[in-house]
């Protein structure tokens, strides 16, 4: 598959999981009945389905690897820590505040992520 349509491919399932998991946070942090409906569980797997088999597919393009590129090894660190915070924020937690904490802190991880595929350095910011 040609690298570009690999790239926008990966990108849209960024977006449309990224928006499902605000969609769904700020739901749970309102005490939305939505958010425990068969169908918000089952379509984020779905989606992330998509996303990773798009992140194998396009490392495999790039010829790159965890633990041998540094910006790929802090993005795969970066999406256990959002994953580890996003159960928090939509169903461990066991308060609204820890909720929105780990909401909030979710989301920044998120932006780190994306930082780092921009730049593809594990500092971003430097």
């Amino acid at each position: 598959m040609d690298y570009l349509l690999l790239k926008h491919l990966h990108v849209s399932f960024v977006v449309l999981s990224a928006t499902g998991f605000v969609a769904r946070g700020v739901g749970v942090l309102m005490g939305a009945g939505w958010v425990r409906g068969r169908w918000v569980r089952v379509v984020p797997h779905i989606v992330d389905t998509g996303l990773l088999g798009s992140a194998v597919a396009l490392a495999w393009a790039l010829r790159a690897a965890p633990f041998h590129d540094d910006w790929l090894t802090a993005k795969v660190l970066g999406l256990l820590a959002y994953i580890v915070l996003g159960t928090y924020a939509l169903k461990r937690g066991r308060t609204r505040q820890t909720k929105a904490a780990a909401f909030a802190a979710a989301l920044l991880v998120l932006g780190y992520i994306v930082s780092v595929a921009l730049t593809k350095r594990p500092n971003p910011w430097a």
